[in-house]
Formats: C-alpha cells, structure tokens, sequence
C-alpha cells in the first residue's frame, strides 16, 4: 500500500442531495453548487461516493478497472440514458478501503456493479471530465444506523491519502408523496425533518444515528437508502471532531429536500440562480422511476 500521507493534503468530503437524474442534464443552483465544490477541492487521487442506488444485501466496494456507466431508472428521455461518464476505477483504492474497513468485511467487486445514477448524475457537474478514479461502496442494506455511521468514522485516514469521499442521496426523499405542484417548495414534515438533520449535522454530527427517532423520519425516509449516505459524512464529521456546513438546500416536488453538506470544503454556498431542480417525468409513477 502506498503511504501518501506525509505528501497529501486532507481531502474535504461532502454528502449530495442529487434529486431526479435530470440533473445531470441541466443547469440550475443545485448542479452550480456541485460544481462549485469540484473546483474548490485539491485534485483527489480518487473518488469514493457512497450512493443511494448500491443498497444491497453486502458491504461491497467496486474493484474494476473501467466501471461501467449504469442508468438504473425509468421513464426519462433518450439523451439521460446516452450520457457515459467513463472515469476509470481504482483497484487500489478499493484495496485500501476493504483493509480500513476491517473487521468489517468489505468485498471487491470486480464484474457486477459500475457507477450507477446516485454517483454519475453529480460527477458530471463536480468533476466534467470524469479524468479522476471512482470507485462506489454498497450500502448494506442488512445493517443499521451505527454501523453506517462507524463506517464512515473508520473511512476517514483516506482523506488523508487524498481520496475524496462523497455521500449522494437525499435527506428527504419519499417518492410515493411527489406532488408535481410543489416545483420547489417542501411539505411541512420535509420541512421539520430536513431542518433537524440540519442542526445535526452543523452542530453534533455524533448524533445522526438518532435522527431515526425523529416523528418526522417515516415519512422523510419511508426507505432508509437515501438516507444513510448522509450517516457517512456524519461519521467523517465526527472522526474529524467537526461539523459540517451547508452547501445548498431547498425542496423539491414536496417529498424531496435537495440539501447539500460538505466538510472542511471552501466553496461558494449559493451562485444566486434560482433555477430549481429538474423534475420528474409525468407519465410514469414517481416511485416506478427509481430516482
């Protein structure tokens, strides 16, 4: 293994609130805030993203050279499923993660998985060129809030051999209570629950965990896998005894909050745009499309 510490910068590390894979394809204040947080980070040796569309029954961590592109949804238009964000992988890195990670076992995929929408529909924006390593870990859908957010605490010596570690998913995200009229505006239980997991995370990231216990959560998260990404960058928070920041926030379409955090991360917190976020497509079910 190669020791980069004495020579790396700490990589700062965030958690993506990516909304409908549309993003990918428009510009509006959520995708400049993504972009602004890839330009202000030191150029990583490589990215992990932790994304809420790898919710398996496994703790895995993707091992191939070249990952594939993965459009895992459904009802939207041709030219989202063309995009191909071809950054290469790292075996390396995922090497490194599995032996950090122990005694949890983490496996190498070498052949199943890729870079499905959770991570690419972001890097577009962070990282247009798709020019740094990606690699993805599984969220292990037999696990609970602790072992998440332990992870993401044992994850931390790689911000210090210059791997950026990025959580996409969404704080609020309950497909089943999309209301196409509340383009950018929030149901009150979004509100409240998206408004707790902010003062937690700003103030005492060490109790994320317990945000399941909030009134709100069921309806907030009536899945978890959106969720939990934002349990590692609380775990990276509480390993670096810090808070995070906001990058961004707002609502979109009632059920999903598109807030934003990044840790130790020097960017601009909002461009002034005032375009919201990209939608989903009317003819299909909201909970068919599997964003």
């Amino acid at each position: 293994m190669t020791d980069t510490t004495s020579t790396t910068k700490r990589m700062p590390a965030a958690f993506l609130g990516h909304g409908s894979p549309m993003n990918a394809l428009e510009t509006n204040r959520y995708t400049l805030a993504w972009r602004a947080f890839g330009a202000s980070v030191p150029r990583p040796r490589a990215i992990l993203v932790v994304s809420a569309h790898w919710y398996v029954g496994v703790t895995a961590v993707t091992a191939m050279a070249h990952p594939r592109t993965i459009h895992d949804f459904f009802g939207f238009p041709k030219e989202l499923f063309e995009i191909e964000y071809a950054a290469p992988g790292d075996t390396g890195v995922a090497e490194e993660i599995a032996e950090i990670a122990k005694p949890t076992r983490v496996g190498l995929d070498h052949d199943s998985w890729g870079l499905d929408h959770g991570t690419w529909s972001v890097l577009v924006h962070a990282f247009p060129k798709a020019d740094v390593p990606v690699v993805q870990l599984a969220i292990d859908a037999r696990k609970d809030f602790d072992f998440h957010f332990d992870l993401g605490a044992r994850l931390a010596p790689l911000r210090d051999r210059g791997v950026l570690i990025v959580g996409s998913g969404n704080v609020v995200h309950n497909l089943p209570g999309i209301d196409g009229s509340k383009k950018e505006t929030g149901f009150d239980w979004a509100h409240r629950f998206d408004e707790a997991a902010r003062a937690v995370m700003t103030e005492h990231p060490s109790k994320a965990p317990a945000l399941r216990d909030h009134a709100d959560y069921r309806h907030a998260a009536p899945t978890p896998e959106h969720f939990i990404p934002l349990l590692h960058l609380a775990g990276l928070a509480s390993a670096a005894k810090q808070s995070a920041q906001v990058l961004i926030d707002g609502y979109a379409l009632g059920s999903l909050s598109m807030t934003s955090f990044t840790l130790e991360a020097k960017c601009p917190t909002d461009s002034g745009d005032q375009r919201p976020g990209a939608t989903l497509p009317h003819d299909v079910p909201a909970e068919d499309t599997n964003v």
